[in-house]
């Protein structure tokens, strides 16, 4: 889901309240607490996964597409807002080989890593110095998708 907005608001902090700044640092706690809780942050579980031991994570992932649904399906039937008032407008994407490249290469990250980009902070927060790394190298592949972008299948 996008919100409905080409450039990002460069005043966004001095626009928002300091309720709206705490409800979102208490919805980013809560996740955290959640993904670390649920193992879903342990690299343990993520490499078992990967090599087909268990289905505590397909179980994880399935239930976080059904609530992604139902989510999708009450924001369109509810008109919900962004927290700066705005519509939320689903767009699909467009399938090209651009994202079978991007996802093997999501893929084999999180692989390496045992985190994708939300159990990062959640590592880190608990503890997981060497998740660090982890971010540096997703920071570092944003910024290169950004300078690569016009050459890349699109």
């Amino acid at each position: 889901m996008t919100n409905d907005t080409s450039m990002p608001d460069k005043n966004l902090s001095r626009s928002m309240s300091l309720s709206k700044f705490a409800s979102v640092l208490l919805i980013g706690a809560y996740l955290g607490i959640l993904f670390t809780k649920s193992e879903v942050a342990c690299w343990e579980r993520i490499h078992d996964m990967f090599l087909f031991k268990e289905a505590y994570m397909y179980l994880i992932i399935s239930l976080a597409i059904v609530v992604a649904m139902v989510s999708m399906f009450l924001i369109k039937k509810l008109g919900i807002t962004t927290v700066d008032g705005k519509p939320i407008v689903y767009e699909p994407k467009p399938y090209h080989t651009g994202v079978i490249i991007g996802g093997m290469l999501f893929g084999a990250g999180w692989a390496i890593t045992g985190a994708c980009p939300g159990p990062i902070y959640a590592q880190i927060g608990g503890g997981a110095w060497m998740a660090l790394f982890t971010l540096a190298g997703a920071l570092s592949g944003m910024f290169c998708y950004a300078a690569l972008k016009p050459r890349l299948p699109h």
